[in-house]
C-alpha cells in the first residue's frame, strides 16, 4: 500500500504509472481526480486519498471532467492479491452483482453479506453494492455516448433497477444528468459498441496479439494484422469482441453484443485477455533487481495474456498436453466445428462464427469424436464433468489456491497444465512454468551467456508469469535465429 506521501508525491508529478491504483479528492472542490489529472495540484492539506473511484463517490465527491478517473486503468492488486477483496472486485466487475445481488456475491466468497460488506469497506472505503454502482454508471456513460439506446434503455441495461437510480447515480458521480452527455456522433442503434480500454505504458500489443495468433482456433478467433477477434459466451447471451491497437494510451475494443447487460462483463474479459490492468514499470524494476535486467528489456511493455473463458482454457490445456501447439488446433479445431454452438448470423464477424462448445457438451462427447489416446479422452471427460458440475470453479472469483488443488487431483491432469490454467484463465502473475521445454532451453541459455550464472529466480515474485513470457519470447529468438 503506498503512504498518503508517496501519493501525493505521484499527484505532484502527474504520474500517469499510478492511474486507477488511487484517486485523489479535493475537499475545496469536491472533485476527485486521477492521479495524472493536468489541473493544478492541489494542496497537501486539501485532499484525501481513496483505493477506488467507489469510495469517492460514497464520501460526496464528483469526478473529474477533465481527467475522466473513470476511464482509468484498473489497478493491478486486484490480479495480484488473492484475498476476498480481490476476488470480490472481479466479480463485481464480471457482473456478479447485477446478476445475483450482494447475496450472490457473499455466498460466492463463502461469506455473509454483513461480513463481506465489513471486508470491503476496511480494505476500499466502499461496500459490494456501492461498488457495483460505480461499475454500473461507468457501463452507462459508455452506452450513453456511443449508443441511440433511450435512457430507460440504458438504464436497466447498466444493471439498474431503476431510472430514478441511474440518475441519482449520474448527479453523484459526474454532477450532471446523463442526457447531458449525448453529445457528438454516435453508433446508430444494433450496430457494434466502440469502447477505448486504457493501460499503463509501455505496451507491446503486436508481441501479444503475435502470441494469441499462434495459438487461436478457427471458428472462435481470428489474429493477425495488429488485431484480435474472438467469441464469447455470457450471461444473457454470446458476444464477439474486436480489439486493436488505438490512439494514445488505449486499446479499441470494438463489441458486438447479442444483450447490452453483458457490456461491463464483456469489457472485463476483455480487459483480462490482454492483461491491460497491468503494471509494467514494477515488472521490470522487479526482474531488474533480480538480475533480469536485460531479458525484462527484449519485450519492453510485455503482458501476460488472460482468457476470456476459463472452462475453454482449461479443456485447451489438457488437450495441449505433450503435443504440439499446431496438433492441438487441429484438435479444437475439429471439436469446435462439430460441437461449437453457430453465432447469429449478425453477429459473425470474418473467421469468427461460433462460441466453443459448454462443458455439458464436452462431457457427452462419445470417444470416437476425438483423435486422441484412451487416457487424455477420460480426462478431457473427467475434467469438462467436474467443471460442469461446479465441482472447480475457474470464475473470476475463485480461490486460485483451492482451484489448482482440484485441478491436480483429477487423473491426468500434471503441475505444468495446472500451472498455465492458473497463469492465463485465473489471472496468476506469480506462475513460473518450471518443467516446460522452452523455459529450460531459454534458462539454459542465460546460463551460459552470464558470467555469474542462473540469477535467483524466487526474487521475481510476484511477477514470475511475466518472466515465463519473456522466457518464452528468448527461445523463440534463439529458435529462429538458430540453423
Amino acid at each position: 500500500m503506498l503512504s498518503t506521501d508517496q501519493c501525493y508525491q505521484a499527484v505532484a508529478g502527474r504520474d500517469r504509472r499510478f492511474d486507477g491504483m488511487f484517486f485523489t479528492a479535493v475537499s475545496t472542490t469536491r472533485i476527485f481526480c486521477r492521479p495524472s489529472c493536468p489541473a493544478r495540484t492541489p494542496m497537501r492539506e486539501n485532499v484525501t486519498f481513496y483505493p477506488t473511484a467507489a469510495a469517492a463517490v460514497e464520501a460526496g465527491y464528483r469526478a473529474c471532467k477533465r481527467c475522466r478517473p473513470d476511464v482509468s486503468p484498473g489497478s493491478p492488486d486486484w490480479d495480484v492479491r488473492a484475498d476476498v477483496s480481490a476476488r470480490a472486485v472481479r466479480l463485481i466487475r464480471d457482473g456478479l452483482v447485477d446478476r445475483s445481488g450482494v447475496s450472490g456475491l457473499a455466498a460466492a466468497l463463502g461469506y455473509s453479506s454483513r461480513q463481506l460488506g465489513r471486508v470491503l469497506h476496511a480494505e476500499l472505503g466502499a461496500g459490494p453494492l456501492a461498488l457495483a454502482r460505480s461499475e454500473r454508471v461507468r457501463t452507462a456513460r459508455t452506452l450513453v455516448e456511443s449508443t441511440t439506446l433511450t435512457m430507460s434503455e440504458i438504464a436497466f441495461a447498466s444493471g439498474f433497477s431503476s431510472i430514478r437510480q441511474f440518475n441519482d447515480t449520474f448527479r453523484d458521480t459526474y454532477g450532471l444528468a446523463p442526457g447531458r452527455l449525448r453529445t457528438g456522433a454516435r453508433l446508430p442503434r444494433g450496430d457494434d459498441l466502440v469502447v477505448r480500454l486504457a493501460y499503463r505504458p509501455p505496451f507491446d500489443f503486436d508481441h501479444l496479439v503475435a502470441y494469441l495468433a499462434a495459438r487461436s482456433v478457427p471458428g472462435i478467433e481470428d489474429a493477425g494484422d495488429g488485431r484480435y477477434t474472438r467469441s464469447l459466451r455470457l450471461a444473457h447471451g454470446p458476444a464477439v469482441i474486436s480489439l486493436a491497437a488505438g490512439i494514445g494510451d488505449f486499446v479499441s475494443c470494438r463489441l458486438h453484443l447479442a444483450d447490452t447487460r453483458d457490456l461491463g462483463a464483456a469489457v472485463a474479459r476483455a480487459r483480462r485477455i490482454l492483461d491491460l490492468d497491468a503494471d509494467p514499470a514494477a515488472v521490470h524494476g522487479t526482474l531488474a533487481e533480480a538480475g533480469l535486467r536485460d531479458l525484462a528489456a527484449l519485450v519492453p511493455g510485455i503482458r501476460s495474456p488472460g482468457h476470456g473463458d476459463p472452462v475453454e482454457l482449461s479443456v485447451r490445456t489438457v488437450l495441449g498436453q505433450q503435443i504440439s501447439i499446431r496438433a492441438a488446433q487441429t484438435h479444437l479445431t475439429r471439436l469446435v466445428e462439430s460441437t461449437g454452438e453457430m453465432l447469429p448470423v449478425e453477429m459473425r464477424t470474418g473467421a469468427v462464427d461460433r462460441v466453443f462448445p459448454t462443458a455439458e457438451a464436452i462431457a457427452e462427447l462419445p470417444d470416437d469424436a476425438w483423435a486422441l489416446p484412451a487416457k487424455r479422452i477420460a480426462t478431457l471427460r473427467t475434467l469438462a464433468e467436474a467443471l460442469a458440475r461446479h465441482d472447480i470453479d475457474l470464475g473470476p472469483g475463485c480461490d486460485r489456491e483451492e482451484a489448482a488443488e482440484r485441478l491436480l487431483a483429477l487423473p491426468g491432469v500434471g503441475p505444468w497444465s495446472v500451472g498455465y490454467i492458473r497463469m492465463r484463465a485465473l489471472g496468476d502473475p506469480d506462475v513460473l512454468l518450471g518443467s516446460d521445454l522452452g523455459v529450460r532451453k531459454a534458462l539454459e541459455d542465460l546460463t551460459a551467456a552470464g558470467p555469474r550464472g542462473l540469477p535467483d529466480l524466487d526474487r521475481a515474485r510476484p511477477w514470475r508469469s511475466y518472466l515465463t513470457h519473456l522466457l518464452w519470447a528468448l527461445h523463440a529468438r534463439s529458435v529462429a535465429s538458430g540453423p
